[in-house]
C-alpha cells in the first residue's frame, strides 16, 4: 500500500515536470513568433532613416534656363513671386535655416548687412524649410538676421525644384537645404549657381558674378 501511494506522487511530479517543459515551450514559442513579427518593423525604420545619395543633376541643368517661379512667404508675411521680381537681379540662398548654426546664419546676417545685395538694382531671398515661428528663435539669438528676407519653404517644394535637397552641402540629403547660392538676370534667366559644401560667406564672390550682369 505505501508502495502504490509512493508511485501515485512519483508519477504524479513527473507528469507536472511534464507540463511545466510543455508550457514553456509554448511560450518561448510565442515569444518567438512576436519578436520575428516586430523584426522587420525595426529594419523598415532603419531603411527609412539611410541616408539619400548626393544627386547634382537637376542643380547643374539649372544654368542658362529660366529661374522655376515659386510663390513663398516671408518673415514678416508677405508673398513673394519670383516673376514679379524680374528687372532685378535674383540672389537665392537655399539654407538648412534654424538648424544650420552658424554657417548659414552668418551668411545670411552678412547679406542684410551689405547693400550690394539688397538695393534698387539687387534683392537677395534666403530660403530655408522653417515656419514663422521657428524662425522668431533664430532672430532672438542673431538679431541681424532682421535685416534680410527668409522665405519658408516649408513642403520644400521650391528647394527640390531647383535640386537643392540632394546637394553635397546638404547635411541631410533629401530632406533639407545646405547652403546653396542662385543668381538670376533680369530677364529670369539663371546665370550662376553654386553649392558650398564648405558653408563659408560668399558676399565677395557673388559680388564678381552680379557685376558680370549687365
Amino acid at each position: 500500500m505505501k508502495e502504490n501511494k509512493t508511485n501515485l506522487i512519483l508519477i504524479a511530479a513527473v507528469t507536472g515536470f511534464i507540463v511545466f517543459l510543455l508550457a514553456g515551450a509554448v511560450i518561448f514559442s510565442d515569444s518567438s513568433k512576436k519578436t520575428s513579427e516586430i523584426q522587420p518593423a525595426a529594419q523598415d525604420i532603419e531603411s527609412h532613416h539611410q541616408s539619400v545619395p548626393p544627386d547634382e543633376s537637376v542643380f547643374n541643368s539649372l544654368f542658362g534656363k529660366k529661374a522655376p517661379n515659386f510663390i513663398l512667404e516671408s518673415f514678416e508675411g508677405k508673398a513673394i513671386e519670383l516673376e514679379k521680381l524680374n528687372g532685378k537681379k535674383v540672389v537665392l540662398f537655399f539654407t538648412e535655416g534654424l538648424m544650420c548654426y552658424p554657417a548659414c546664419w552668418n551668411q545670411m546676417a552678412a547679406f542684410g548687412e551689405d547693400s550690394a545685395f539688397n538695393n534698387s538694382d539687387v534683392i537677395t531671398l534666403n530660403i530655408a524649410v522653417d515656419n514663422n515661428n521657428d524662425w522668431k528663435q533664430a532672430i532672438e539669438k542673431m538679431p541681424e538676421l532682421a535685416k534680410t528676407i527668409v522665405l519658408f519653404d516649408t513642403d520644400r517644394s521650391v528647394s527640390q525644384q531647383y535640386g537643392a535637397l540632394t546637394l553635397p552641402s546638404s547635411m541631410h540629403k533629401g530632406q533639407f537645404p545646405g547652403h546653396t547660392y542662385v543668381i538670376i538676370d533680369r530677364e529670369g534667366i539663371i546665370k550662376f549657381t553654386y553649392d558650398d559644401p564648405l558653408m563659408g560667406v560668399r558676399n565677395d564672390e557673388l559680388k564678381k558674378e552680379l557685376e558680370k550682369i549687365k
